[in-house]
């Protein structure tokens, strides 16, 4: 017999990793923006992105509805614990789509929207990089309901969190803009994934140090008999996935970066699987216990089983279509 709730808690990992690949680059983008020289190099960067990132958000929007109904108590303890970066990523999302549309209707205040977009898009990642270091560090929860205070949020830990994914979607990027530009715009995204390579292999490495001490059962996931055999060849398969990654950023085909960056973003969530699974609130609730009932879930799979086919064709079509490289006037 099928388990709906491990299908569920699937189908939101999945929307939480097309997310982080779809809209990490564009971000990313947004984060090295004042890198870019004011003119052609932010054009191409912008036009690279402007015939997919708004769809990109469409799997936030499915991850985060995907929470709410298929396991609503731990919606309903991990909103009131996480408000404040929560609300400070939506609205970063909400000032960086706005800049985006604005900065080519009005020329005359483009300065300004390049510095909204940039910083839009680096309060967002950062509000994300805390959101799943507090969730990591875990939620006090008391019965059913979340018994923490307004900063538990706010550590040393999630700070690190914030961080590294800061330096992940600026390296996802740079690599992006490798693949999809030419000339001095991808020579400088090279010089940049060069130095993001390194930063992001170095917070990898403090995240994996750090979360085996935040909770007892991680300890016992990645370093307990038998577990450890398999929890080992994570580090090695990241150090071969980094190495691959600096040897490619130099080499022809532009789109190996891209490719092995997503490769290290896949291991870092295996590793976060690793870590919490069966939990959805690590240490305090399964995924069982905070499910909808059966129900419920048999309703919402057929809608997610109609809709999310849809959104991946017109996903992989919209990215065939604009497979090409990108000048400053748009994809050719």
């Amino acid at each position: 017999m099928i388990d709906l709730t491990i299908v569920w808690a699937g189908i939101i990992a999945f929307a939480v990793a097309a997310y982080v690949v779809m809209d990490g680059f564009d971000l990313g983008i947004g984060i090295l923006f004042p890198t870019f020289r004011v003119g052609g190099e932010r054009d191409r960067a912008m036009n690279s992105i402007a015939p997919v990132w708004d769809g990109n958000e469409t799997w936030l929007v499915l991850g985060g509805g995907g929470l709410m109904a298929a396991f609503p108590l731990a919606y309903a303890i991990i909103l009131p614990a996480l408000y404040a970066p929560i609300i400070a990523m939506l609205l970063g999302l909400v000032f960086r789509g706005v800049a985006f549309e604005f900065r080519w209707r009005d020329p005359a205040h483009r300065h300004f929207w390049d510095m909204a977009f940039c910083g839009g898009s680096l309060v967002a990642t950062f509000a994300q990089g805390i959101t799943l270091g507090a969730l990591l560090q875990g939620i006090q929860v008391e019965g059913r309901a979340y018994a923490g205070g307004w900063w538990d949020w706010l550590t040393p830990f999630t700070l690190l969190t914030g961080t590294s994914l800061v330096v992940g979607y600026a390296l996802l990027g740079a690599s992006w803009l490798i693949w999809k530009t030419d000339g001095p715009t991808q020579a400088h995204a090279r010089r940049l994934a060069r130095s993001l390579t390194i930063a992001l292999f170095a917070v990898i490495a403090s995240v994996s140090v750090a979360t085996p001490f935040l909770e007892g059962r991680y300890y016992e996931r990645w370093f307990g008999w038998p577990g450890v055999l398999a929890a080992a060849q994570m580090p090695v398969l990241v150090v071969l996935a980094a190495l691959i990654l600096w040897r490619s950023i130099d080499r022809a085909k532009d789109w190996l970066p891209f490719l092995m960056t997503l490769v290290l973003f896949g291991l870092s969530m295996i590793g976060l699987a690793i870590s919490i699974w069966p939990d959805v609130i690590p240490g305090r609730v399964s995924i069982w216990a905070a499910a909808a009932p059966e129900r419920s879930q048999v309703f919402m799979l057929i809608g997610a089983g109609t809709l999310v086919p849809i959104i991946l064709a017109y996903t992989i079509w919209a990215y065939w279509v604009f497979r090409g490289k990108v000048d400053e006037t748009g994809y050719h």
